[in-house]
């Protein structure tokens, strides 16, 4: 996993049990998506320049341990696989004594200009292999 993205729980993020409200952890992930994709070089503000964009089509969490109110936390991400027009991100969520919150699964699909899928560009599979140690599944 790469940390990506840093947040302090904002007393706003909690519900009436003092904890994360779990609706929040989804927004945690699409920050810690945005600054991965930025550190591959694939930035939002760019990718509509390359001719195509990415759509969420599915996200699964799993929440392990909570977060209260002024908590600092780590939040990762790692790309685990990558098939013809979808990229599956594995992320994690951590408090900076380490244990995990949250952890699992966002994926992408690849669109035109149109909205329809296209096969995930080279340049991006390459930019991904590159930032990672490992190759994810499906290359």
């Amino acid at each position: 996993m790469y940390e990506v993205y840093e947040n302090t729980v904002r007393f706003e993020e909690t519900d009436m049990q003092g904890i994360v409200f779990y609706g929040n952890y989804a927004t945690y992930l699409d920050e810690t998506f945005t600054e991965f994709i930025e550190a591959i070089g694939f930035p939002y503000s760019e990718m509509s320049e390359h001719g195509w964009d990415v759509h969420v089509v599915n996200v699964e969490l799993n929440y392990r341990k909570p977060a209260q109110f002024r908590d600092r936390l780590v939040n990762s991400m790692r790309v685990g696989r990558i098939d013809n027009s979808s990229i599956e991100f594995e992320y994690e969520c951590h408090n900076t004594d380490g244990e995990l919150l949250v952890d699992g699964t966002v994926t992408h699909v690849v669109v035109d200009e149109s909205g329809s899928p296209i096969r995930v560009p080279k340049e991006l599979r390459d930019a991904i292999i590159t930032y990672q140690e490992d190759t994810p599944e499906g290359i």
